[in-house]
Order: C-alpha cells, then structure tokens, then sequence
C-alpha cells in the first residue's frame, strides 16, 4: 500500500500551511499550546472557527450544498495534521462533528435550514444531552421521560457530564418515550432550546478544578414535536449514527505533536542526575515506546482512510482507533507530567488556558507560576485524561464491540 504524498496533496498541504501561518495569531497558538484537555479556551475556539468559517473551512466534511468542502480524505487529514503541527485550538465537536452529521443524515428539510447555517457561525451551539446518572456506557437504559402533551413533549428528568452546557443555547438529547419492547426502543432524538423554562444547569467540579461538564435538570419542559430529528421513538438510530461521528477522527497528528513536546521539555529539564531528562536511559526508553506508537497509529489511521476512500465500510476501526488513541493519550499525559518535575506538582491552572472556569482559586496577584507554562499544563491534562477512556463509550465497551465484529465471539 502506497502511502506517499501526490503533487497535489502536497500542494494542498503548502496552501493550508500558509492560511494557518496567516490566520493564526500568537493568542490563538497560545489557546492550542496551553489548553489543558480536548476542550480549549471556549473564547479561542469560537474565535477560530470564525476565521474558518469566513474560509469555508469551518466543516470541510459536510455537504458541500451545506458548507462544506469537496476534499479528498486524505485532505482531511493534512488538514488536521498540519493544524496540530501549527497549534490550532480545537473546536468544539458537539455541533460541527456531531449533531450536524446527524441533522443532515435525518433531518427534515427545515430543520437542515435553521440549524446548520447558524451551526457554522456559532448562533447555535450545542451541548450534548446522553448521559444520565444511571445510564452511562449503558445509554440505553436512559430514563429521561417525554411524554407526549398534543403538539409538544413535557421533557422531565436530568443529563449529566454535559460538556459546555453553560456556553450553549441548543441540546441534544436522548430521552424515552416509550416503555414497551426493548430497551433500545422507545427513545427519541430531541433538540431542546436551553433558554426552555424549566431546565437548570449545575456545573460540576472536575478532579483538574475545571467547571467544563455539567449536569443539567428538566422539570416540565415542553419541546415542540418540530424539534424530533428522526422518527420519534427511533432515536437509538440517530444516536448510533452520531457515535459512529464521536469516536471517529483522526489522533495520530495530535499525539504525535504531544511526544515531540515531551522530548524538546526533557531536552531541556534536568533528570535525578543533573543531565538533561532525554539522557536518563529508562525515561528516553518510554518516550521511544510511546513515539513507535503514534506512528502505528497513524499508519492504522492512513489504512482506515485509504478504504473508506475506496468505498469501503471500515467496520469496527473507529472502535479500535478510539481504544488506541485514548489509551495513548492517557500514557503520554504520564510521561509528561514525570517530566515536569516538582514544578508539575503544583496547582497553578493561572498559567493555562483551562476549557472552563476554575474553581475556588484565587491566583497570586503578580501572575507567578514556577516553571515553564508546559510545567502547569502537565497535571491538567493528567487529570482531564484520566477520562479519555470512558467518554465516547467506554473501552470496555469499544472492546466488546471488537470481540462481536472482528472475532464473532
């Protein structure tokens, strides 16, 4: 399998090059280069995906009649490989790479008019609305009730882990409207004004002190039946069309991006010995290991982009990529925050720009961190990627969906 760039894409790569070296401001870098999870500076990101917008790149995977671009999949992924590679911050995926898909896929024709324009320009951004206390990896034991009142549903019930739900005015939920049958049956796809009476957000602390997630309470809350995105009681397949959009992407450029940071710190960090960190055998053995593996990946990734190129269904890949990607991501927020040192054992979000507001911390009045800005971001992002395995679906889950589709166990 022939891997190598053609002139074209190569000519693609130096066009996007430049935009990014245009378009890219140094507090834009800064967003990218100090966020502390998947999620950047809300400000930042909403800021880029306007410059992308105004480019016609803010969602090159869309449709093109939608705003979307007619590239290639290997575009695609020069395109996010080159915005690793510049810093870009991310944006958020809830609407662009999400419920957009999903809205263009079962959406009625009104429904693709209001929302997918004001997707684009951020008049409308969504949170996500599946999670529930009780029903976590096993989504479909959700039990937020809508129960149909004429024109409207009456939503009672509550969401949790709902990232950025203070930022966003639109939901999407999952919520049960039925009983009978299976599990799996009975729930339908809604898409809920947050300004609704009715609906309080709680934001919660995470373990990093970053209130990002959320969980957020329905009490009577009417939505229109207009707002169903599918069939009502058909949401479990809107909902797995939308997962299949969540667990898939390309990591490799990010990792690969974060190994190199690694090993240019620990060029510069002093190891137990006075030397430089990348000279201390064991700690240059592990950064090693986990570089072949970001290099695997991104050859897995080249593999999954070069059949759907061809047609065909990468069946359960993007389970596997998911799997391999968080659970290295997980090891080289390990190696970073060794690497930091006594500087990454102190708690000081200030020299970051976190996803969400921190709580209960009041910087120092003159801004001091001891370290370098990558010392402070290193415990952050340990800590945001303790969840990396669980979110999208478990691993244990993705594992189980591997063990049927690949085994036939």
């Amino acid at each position: 399998m022939e891997y190598d760039w053609s002139a074209g894409d190569l000519a693609f790569r130096d066009e996007v090059r430049e935009f990014l070296a245009a378009k890219l401001t140094p507090e834009l870098r800064r967003a990218g280069r100090l966020a502390t999870s998947v999620y950047p500076d809300h400000e930042a990101s909403m800021e880029w995906q306007h410059i992308l917008h105004e480019r016609g790149w803010a969602a090159p995977a869309w449709p093109v009649e939608h705003g979307g671009c007619e590239w290639s999949l290997t575009q695609h992924y020069i395109f996010q490989r080159e915005s690793a590679l510049a810093g870009a911050p991310a944006l958020s995926p809830m609407g662009i790479k999400m419920v957009a898909p999903a809205i263009i896929a079962f959406g009625m024709p009104e429904q693709k008019a209001f929302y997918l324009p004001r997707i684009l320009t951020g008049e409308v951004f969504f949170c996500q609305g599946y999670s529930e206390p009780e029903a976590g990896s096993d989504l479909a034991a959700l039990s937020m009730a809508a129960v149909d009142d004429g024109e409207d549903f009456v939503c009672t019930g509550s969401k949790i882990w709902t990232t950025h739900a203070t930022e966003a005015n639109w939901i999407f939920c999952l919520v049960r409207t039925s009983r009978t049958g299976k599990k799996q049956q009975g729930i339908t796809f809604l898409l809920i004004d947050m300004t609704s009476p009715g609906i309080e957000i709680r934001p919660l602390v995470m373990t990093s002190g970053e209130q990002v997630q959320n969980q957020v309470f329905f009490d009577n809350v009417r939505v229109p039946k207009a707002n169903v995105l599918g069939r009502i009681d058909d949401g479990w397949t809107v909902a797995k069309y939308l997962l299949v959009h969540e667990r898939g992407g390309v990591a490799a450029p990010w990792l690969q991006v974060m190994a190199q940071d690694i090993a240019t710190a620990a060029a510069r960090q002093p190891g137990p010995d006075g030397n430089p960190l990348l000279d201390d055998r064991a700690f240059a053995a592990k950064l090693a290991d986990l570089r072949i593996r970001t290099e695997v990946l991104e050859i897995l990734e080249f593999r999954t982009i070069s059949a759907m190129a061809q047609g065909k269904d990468p069946g359960p890949a993007s389970s596997m990529l998911k799997i391999l990607a968080t659970e290295l991501s997980q090891k080289l927020t390990e190696l970073a925050l060794e690497a930091a040192g006594p500087s990454g054992r102190v708690y000081q979000p200030h020299a970051t720009m976190p996803g969400g507001p921190i709580a209960q911390f009041a910087p120092p009045a003159d801004g001091y961190h001891s370290g370098a800005d990558w010392q402070a971001v290193a415990p952050l992002r340990y800590f945001n990627d303790r969840a990396g395995s669980i979110y999208a679906g478990s691993n244990e889950i993705q594992r189980n969906i591997l063990a049927k589709a690949a085994l036939g166990l």
